[in-house]
């Protein structure tokens, strides 16, 4: 349907609402003569009469009321459609999809969410816990949440986090019949617990920095998990030195639960970012989160 049919629908409609075209063009913010003549256009394409006129009133011919059972309860519908987007513009509801890895779910989203939710009970939250370089149009995410390098050129990046350092950690009695590890080669020599990246079957790279340059070791050990929980747990039970973010373990660290190897060797990863297609007419409910997400130190 053309912009001019619905238009003259919705006149002819207010016409015979009203009664009058007078009162229908006040309604309608437009002239008498300008109305009347949308009317008679209307009539001439569907070739019928539409609208008895007389000088006191104005009432739909059969034909007319046969289309106003029609197109009133559709143009009705329309209205409320746009209340609707009028109400999610005021009050943000519905549900967002993100894609994210464990850790940044644990250090960064849920911290966040937990007071979120607070502020928004009209918004929903699904978390996909997912490693990969998601495309977060095709899977019908709103937004991804990746470590800044690995997001596509083609997406808007917004830092949500500062950056990771990664530290080598185990429990006291990891070297109490081995000596700690002085060269990340070293770590052959230990038992090692790592982190198998569920999305696409890899271990987690223990990579490490010094003097401007990167080294990558392979790692070995008795213990493999897909979750970082679950490896922290098994090095606090001294089951092998674990590669994991600063931030995750600082507490046991501090509290002397474990114990920090090759801190000279530590590789430092880029923030977490959040990342959507576009920065054009998001969802309310999305403009709302990337707000609260925002990384602001």
């Amino acid at each position: 349907m053309s912009n001019e049919n619905l238009r003259d629908l919705n006149a002819f409609v207010v016409v015979a609402a009203e009664g009058s075209f007078t009162r229908a063009a006040a309604r309608l913010g437009v002239s008498q003569s300008a109305l009347s003549q949308t009317v008679r256009n209307l009539e001439e394409r569907v070739g019928l009469r539409l609208l008895n006129r007389t000088t006191r009133n104005v009432s739909p011919t059969e034909a007319g009321e046969r289309l106003l059972s029609e197109v009133a309860p559709a143009l009705e519908q329309i209205d409320r459609g746009f209340a609707r987007l009028g109400a999610l513009r005021e009050r943000p509801s519905g549900t967002i999809r993100l894609s994210a890895d464990e850790y940044a779910i644990l250090s960064l989203l849920w911290p966040t969410l937990e007071r979120f939710l607070a502020l928004y009970p009209e918004i929903n939250i699904e978390l996909v816990t997912d490693y990969g370089r998601t495309d977060v149009v095709r899977e019908r995410f709103d937004a991804g949440v990746r470590r800044g390098k690995l997001v596509s050129k083609d997406m808007i990046a917004l830092r949500i986090g500062p950056d990771i350092p990664m530290v080598v950690v185990g429990a006291p009695s990891c070297f109490q019949a081995r000596k700690p590890p002085k060269r990340p080669q070293d770590l052959s020599d230990h038992a090692c617990i790592n982190l198998r990246l569920p999305t696409h079957g890899e271990f987690f790279a223990w990579t490490f920095s010094k003097g401007g340059k990167d080294l990558r070791v392979t790692t070995e050990g008795r213990l493999v998990f897909t979750s970082v929980i679950q490896v922290r747990q098994a090095c606090l039970a001294g089951f092998g030195l674990a590669y994991l973010p600063l931030d995750f373990v600082t507490g046991s660290i501090a509290g002397g639960e474990l114990v920090e190897v090759l801190a000279d060797w530590r590789k430092t990863f880029e923030g977490y970012h959040l990342y959507y297609p576009s920065r054009r007419q998001h969802p309310p409910a999305l403009a709302v989160l990337i707000d609260a997400l925002r990384y602001r130190g």
